[in-house]
């Protein structure tokens, strides 16, 4: 029996123990702060196999290897072995340790930086990346592989997919949620499900930043949507400082006693993350003695989601309404945009669709003379900064759909597949391998099918080679195949037998593009609201249109139009023709001035945009100081509000303040003609020694850069004597010290101590995933929740 087998074997007959913390562990036994654990451990093998062991004798049936650190990134630039042979070796100590009743797991953990759409890594390099250290702990003989603590969903599917495509092991993804219940990128712990299940994870989870007590509450809130089996990892509490050490209180025994309640929350893997020993492991495994695991609710589900929320499609009471707007046809000015390789127009309207209660956007740039792969991979990277809606993928073409499912952050809706033959496998393929969604078009050739059969038949072809695929019809949603009443009578009534058929006998989901249906007709828009409630009451899932018309009412001209009754055609075109056509468009930038449009570039984060905005009203005579401080401040200031709200998240964040940054690149020049260069207050900011995790320190400095403060950023992993030094060099205000390791976060208050010897004036702000308010009371500083926060504390401690 191979190692997967073996998994799922035990997974059907009890829960799976995992192992407790490997860092903490480490530490306990002599690893110095600055020691880079991989290197030390290889340094120290029988340390290394100790803790190993003793997680076997407590009980774990998988352990992890020590290799959660180990890729190219976190180990560039130091003086230490090939990243490859690393691997193998730490994976080759952990299977001597484990005996032939145990199995190891390669271990995955974070590279320390955001990747695209979220950041500046590619995403191809990053799984690149995973893949090198992947493939070495395959030669080291992983059993199967595990993913965890990721706080990008990015990140997780780069590491997941590099798995995927160099073998079949089992795989274990777990990402690290926030005291708000979402990752540091704004991710629901059911948005990271969906996407993750759907993208081949065996295993799916949370671990570490959170105690039992909360982590079962995600536990709970993830079992409904599985279709996998589900793993957590808690720390033995929050870290307290005691002896200038990070301490854990929770006793092997409390830890213990939760275990009972994850196998009700229907856990099927546990075990314990940061501060949990082999004692802990055993205290969880005495207490799941006998208990039965309970497996997935589901073998299926229908749902989409996008970085940070997902759409379940089941028990829906309306119409769901994927916005049509994304879409250059019949758009010009959208058509002028997207030839020019332009993008920000695209936000505009993704923004304007959300705000009338769009549930899905659908995405379609294809133009001619235009690079629709980079058309359509620059507006996915703008729409996952900027909305929170899923995506629906519309091209005709099959690499185009290749391109986006593999760089999406969340589990899309491909629109659409098609019973021709030259594309069927290929996309039901993608379709399989990146786990989306898809729409039926039931077409098989290049004429429309004349009758219901017809449309029948194709969509049961479609269904059939789907199902070879190993996909379902939860998988999939019908296009009824709306056309014209002008030209075809039959049209509304052909698309609501549709409908009914599909809910009815094939327990399937329905769309519908509703404006075909009403072409070449007076007052479309009454026809189209009509014929919407009309396929509803016949069991319409989902709509295709503009959302802005998405109205509850029936037209009884309109209805016996739709109908195909005798004389209805006329009758409705002699009422309405004579009337204006009040359908609601989209003329961008319509009621807006110019600073108005300058404002939304900030909120929006339209970086593309802001640059010639800012020029033309300076070219107009618009003061510069005034559009800085009257515009972009209180612009930005807005949208630390939506941040603190929870109304933003992190990407929306930071592509707000990259486009303040570039705007008040454009306007430094100018100002500084007219007004000499005011003092501004300074901060030093840091991460603390040992730890090399910058990604929040960087946000932290963009946004205070944006509020007028001069920051000095030393970097990453920087002793309490170089920040001290820096200190005395700059005088600062307030030096601002970063941490993400609970074994690093002692170093700040080494880094204060210091401070109070020497005698420095300046103030202290501490901030990172493992610190608390508690902890930066204990050591004199302020604490920032996050960057919003380390904004307004600048402001209490300075004076700009």
């Amino acid at each position: 029996m191979n190692a997967k087998n073996k998994i799922n074997y035990l997974l059907k007959r009890k829960i799976v123990i995992l192992d407790g913390a490997m860092g903490t562990e480490l530490y306990k036994r002599g690893m110095p702060e600055k020691a880079v654990p991989e290197e030390w451990c290889l340094e120290h093998p029988g340390i290394l196999k100790e803790i190993h062991s003793a997680y076997k004798n407590a009980g774990s049936d998988i352990i992890y290897a020590a290799t959660f650190g180990a890729n190219r990134i976190k180990l560039r630039g130091r003086n230490i072995k090939n990243v490859k042979q690393i691997n193998r070796d730490l994976c080759l100590l952990a299977k001597e340790s484990a005996g032939s009743n145990c199995l190891v797991a390669g271990d995955i953990g974070g590279l320390g930086v955001f990747i695209e759409p979220f950041g500046k890594l590619s995403f191809e390099e990053a799984v690149d990346i995973f893949k090198e250290q992947i493939s070495a702990q395959i030669d080291g003989g992983a059993d199967l592989f595990v993913i965890e603590t990721m706080i990008d969903i990015q990140e997780a599917r780069a590491a997941l997919i590099a798995v995927k495509e160099l073998c079949d092991k089992f795989t274990i993804v777990t990402m690290t949620y926030e005291a708000g219940g979402r990752t540091l990128n704004g991710t629901t712990p059911e948005a990271a499900l969906i996407t993750l299940q759907s993208l081949g994870a065996d295993c799916v989870g949370a671990n570490c930043s959170t105690g039992p007590e909360d982590m079962l509450k995600i536990a709970r809130k993830l079992k409904p949507y599985a279709t996998v089996p589900l793993a957590v990892k808690p720390n033995a509490g929050m870290p307290k400082l005691v002896s200038n050490q990070a301490y854990f209180s929770m006793k092997p025994k409390e830890f213990g006693a939760f275990a009972k309640d994850f196998a009700a929350a229907g856990v099927n893997m546990l075990g314990g993350c940061c501060g949990t020993t082999p004692q802990h492991i055993y205290e969880a495994k005495v207490k799941l003695t006998g208990k039965k695991p309970v497996k997935p609710f589901r073998k299926t589900i229908s749902a989409l989601s996008s970085a940070r929320s997902f759409l379940f499609l089941e028990n829906q009471k309306d119409v769901l309404i994927a916005g049509e707007s994304i879409n250059p046809t019949g758009r010009p000015h959208l058509q002028q945009e997207l030839k020019k390789g332009k993008t920000a127009l695209i936000g505009q309207l993704a923004g304007e669709q959300k705000q009338n209660n769009a549930d899905l956007l659908d995405v379609n740039v294809g133009v001619p003379e235009a690079n629709e792969e980079r058309l359509m991979i620059d507006a996915i990277s703008l729409l996952s900064r900027l909305s929170d809606l899923p995506l629906a993928i519309d091209s005709s073409s099959i690499k185009v759909i290749e391109k986006a499912l593999r760089f999406y952050p969340g589990r899309a809706l491909i629109n659409s597949i098609s019973g021709e033959e030259a594309k069927l496998k290929p996309l039901l393929n993608l379709a399989k391998k990146y786990g989306a969604m898809f729409i039926v078009l039931p077409i098989a050739g290049r004429a429309i099918p004349k009758t219901i059969a017809e449309r029948k038949n194709i969509i049961k072809n479609i269904l059939k080679e789907a199902k070879k695929t190993g996909l379902s019809v939860k998988d999939l949603i019908v296009d009824c195949l709306v056309l014209t009443v002008s030209s075809r009578p039959t049209a509304a009534l052909d698309v609501l037998k549709t409908i009914s058929w599909c809910r009815k006998d094939l327990k399937a989901y329905t769309i519908a593009g509703l404006s075909n249906i009403s072409f070449g007709l007076p007052r479309r828009d009454i026809i189209n609201t009509t014929f919407l409630n009309m396929a509803k009451k016949s069991g319409l899932s989902l709509a295709i249109a503009n959302p802005l018309q998405k109205k509850k009412l029936i037209d009884r001209r309109a209805k016996d139009l739709l109908l195909n009754k005798k004389g209805a055609a006329a009758k409705f075109i002699l009422h309405y023709s004579g009337s204006a056509d009040k359908r609601i468009k989209y003329e961008p930038d319509k009621k807006l001035s110019l600073e108005e449009k300058i404002k939304m570039a900030v909120v929006e984060g339209s970086k593309d945009s802001i640059a010639s905005l800012i020029h033309t009203a300076l070219k107009a005579g618009k003061n510069p100081l005034s559009l800085m401080q009257d515009i972009l401040v209180p612009a930005i200031m807005d949208v630390g509000k939506l941040f603190e709200k929870k109304e933003y998240f992190l990407p929306q964040l930071i592509a707000s303040a990259e486009s303040m940054k570039r705007g008040t690149e454009v306007l430094v020049p100018f100002i500084k003609k007219e007004k000499p260069e005011e003092k501004k207050a300074i901060i030093i900011l840091a991460t603390v020694e040992g730890d090399i995790h910058d990604i929040g320190k960087n946000i932290v400095a963009l946004l205070l850069d944006n509020y007028g403060f001069k920051i000095i950023d030393l970097g990453k992993d920087i002793s309490a004597q170089k920040i001290i030094a820096a200190a005395k060099k700059h005088k600062p205000s307030i030096v601002g010290l970063s941490a993400l390791m609970t074994t690093t976060m002692v170093n700040m208050k080494k880094v204060i101590d210091l401070a109070h010897k020497e005698r420095l004036k300046c103030k202290f702000m501490v901030g990172g995933a493992v610190v608390t308010k508690s902890f930066a009371d204990s050591i004199s500083a302020s604490y920032a929740k996050d960057a919003i926060a380390a904004v307004h504390i600048a402001k209490e401690l300075s004076v700009i």
